[in-house]
């Protein structure tokens, strides 16, 4: 492969990579709680860009709560753990109200919907929303790493230590614990950046912690997001 064809390659990996709507939403989320870190709750350029984006992305999920929805009322596949059922269909049911209630919110911002009052009340109760989901989440990630890391110890009894690694099972459950570890971090940074959202405790999770948190959780889900990479061929 040439250097002109790797690079064709890079480029359609991109194009791939920024023509999905969650992608754009990611990069969007990253660029909102940037400036919300940079502004520090205080007015200005930075706050002007932190809720400029915020309303932006409201228009990116329209009616995405319907993905979620049908999530919900999908099947998990067999064997999963009663807990883990109900904690996963908990954790989409509140993302989905979360998401519906968003719509509300951005009516509200944009003068369609003209009661503040309500369209603010409403507002919270979305936030809790998904900080319950991302709670939800959490507790999921740390079953199944878990039930993963239960599976791996089985695997590794009959084979030594070094024989492990080239395993092809141990190595796809390896893959699969480390994914969900990043998914744990992010999800538990997320209640923290629900937090302070929600001003529970306004002392120490300020707006620039809740920046800060949110950026990194952004960060991290663009990273999920990306596509695999093109492997080079030798000649």
């Amino acid at each position: 492969m040439t250097t002109l064809d790797a690079t064709r390659a890079e480029l359609a990996l991109l194009v791939l990579y920024l023509n999905k709507a969650e992608a754009r939403d990611k990069i969007c989320r990253a660029i909102q709680y940037g400036s919300k870190f940079l502004s520090n709750g205080e007015p200005g350029t930075a706050s002007n860009v932190d809720k400029s984006t915020s309303l932006a992305r409201k228009v990116f999920r329209l009616f995405k709560f319907v993905n979620d929805l049908h999530a919900l009322i999908s099947p998990l596949p067999e064997g999963t753990p009663l807990p883990i059922v109900v904690l996963g269909k908990s954790k989409n049911a509140l993302i989905s109200t979360f998401l519906f209630l968003d719509q509300i919110v951005w009516l509200g911002r944009t003068g369609i919907y003209k009661n503040k009052e309500r369209a603010d009340l409403i507002g919270r109760i979305s936030l809790f929303c998904w900080m319950g989901s991302s709670v939800c989440s959490s507790l999921v990630e740390l079953a199944e790493l878990g039930r993963l890391s239960s599976s791996m110890k089985k695997i590794g009894k009959d084979l030594k230590s070094s024989e492990k690694y080239q395993n092809e099972e141990y190595k796809a459950k390896l893959k699969q614990s480390n994914a969900r570890t990043l998914a744990l971090v992010k999800s538990s940074l997320d209640v923290l950046v629900a937090v302070g959202l929600l001003q529970l405790a306004p002392k120490k999770v300020t707006p620039r912690v809740t920046g800060a948190l949110g950026f990194t959780t952004s960060l991290i889900s663009c990273y999920q997001l990306l596509p695999s990479p093109v492997k080079s061929k030798t000649t």
